[in-house]
This record gives structure tokens, sequence and C-alpha cells, in this order.
């Protein structure tokens, strides 16, 4: 994908969750562009998941706007091990690589993660971990949309090397910090 036709998508993706929505909209866009996307990338060291900005775009909603590098992982069996986000929706748009993607199923093993850890507070808001069976399997690949609303367990089961996708966090009760920008981008 080139960076003109990314700088599109994520222009776009705010706007399309407050489309008809009157009252304290935000006056004006947020231009993410690529050069900051790939800073953040480039400063993903060991993590896994790094937001870039969190905006607010009115109306109490912020869209956060993250990063995502997940090396080969694959889980045999029937458990997944997913993750669920308690009040942010994700919008994942796989910029490259390839894997199955688990989401919903029955749950087992609830773990809270606490809320001050940096994640939490700056990434993902109120969020636990969850063993999952007979979840919703995907095959998703570079150039793929996948929505996941709150609440909705999800987690890899198999990655041939890895997958980088950006996060679109859309946070309707503005949990995350609103004004965030990534350090190395400062």
């Amino acid at each position: 994908m080139n960076s003109n036709a990314l700088k599109i998508i994520i222009a776009a993706i705010p706007f399309a969750f407050v489309a008809g929505v009157q009252a304290q909209q935000s006056d004006n866009a947020t231009h993410i562009p690529y050069a900051e996307i790939m800073t953040v990338f480039e400063n993903l060291g060991e993590t896994i998941d790094q937001q870039i900005r969190v905006v607010d775009i009115g109306n109490d909603l912020n869209v956060g706007v993250g990063i995502l590098r997940r090396v080969g992982a694959r889980t045999e069996g029937e458990e997944v091990t997913a993750i669920l986000h308690h009040r942010i929706t994700e919008v994942y748009y796989i910029l490259s690589g390839s894997g199955i993607l688990v989401t919903g199923g029955d749950e087992t093993d609830p773990v809270e993660f606490p809320a001050d850890v940096t994640a939490v507070r700056e990434l993902i808001g109120p969020s636990g971990r969850r063993t999952v069976t007979n979840g919703q399997e995907q095959t998703i690949a570079a150039g793929d949309i996948v929505v996941i609303p709150a609440g909705v367990p999800h987690g890899f089961r198999h990655i041939q090397e890895q997958v980088t996708y950006l996060s679109i966090r859309v946070d309707h009760e503005q949990v995350l910090p609103t004004g965030y920008v990534h350090p190395s981008l400062d």
C-alpha cells in the first residue's frame, strides 16, 4: 500500500464514526503523516503495541491510532488466549503479514488488567485476558479490515512470521488520554 492511500484511510476513519452527529463536533481534522506512523513503528522495540495519537473528535469521543506488530505465534488445540477491551472498539487495518484471528467464543479463566498499567492507561482502556474456545476463526492478511466491538475477546491462533497493523481505537467514554502523542514524535 502506498503512503497516500494509507493517509486517506487514516484521515477518513474518525469521520465515519461521527457521521450524522450534531452537537459539539470537532471543527478540524487531524492528519497523521506516514512518517509519524513509521517513526512510532521503528520505536516499537520489544513491545507489540504503541499508540501514535489520541484525538478528541468531539461529542465526548476519542479516537486512538496505534501500530502493532505481532510475531510468529502458534496455538495448538482449541483454546486461544484472548484480550478484550471493555470500553474500546478497535478497527484493525492489516498492513503486512497474515494470521488466524479468533474472535468471540466461550470464555474461561478471566484476568483483569490493573488500571495503573501503562497499556491500560494509554492504549486499550479497561481490559482483561480470557481463554476462549469455539471462537470465530478468520484468516486475515494485508489490506483487510477487522472491526472488533468493545467486549469481544480476540486473539491470534497462528501468525506465519509477523502481522503488522494499525489499530483505530474508538473511545466513546474518553478513557484514553485526550491529546496523547507518542514520545518519539515530540
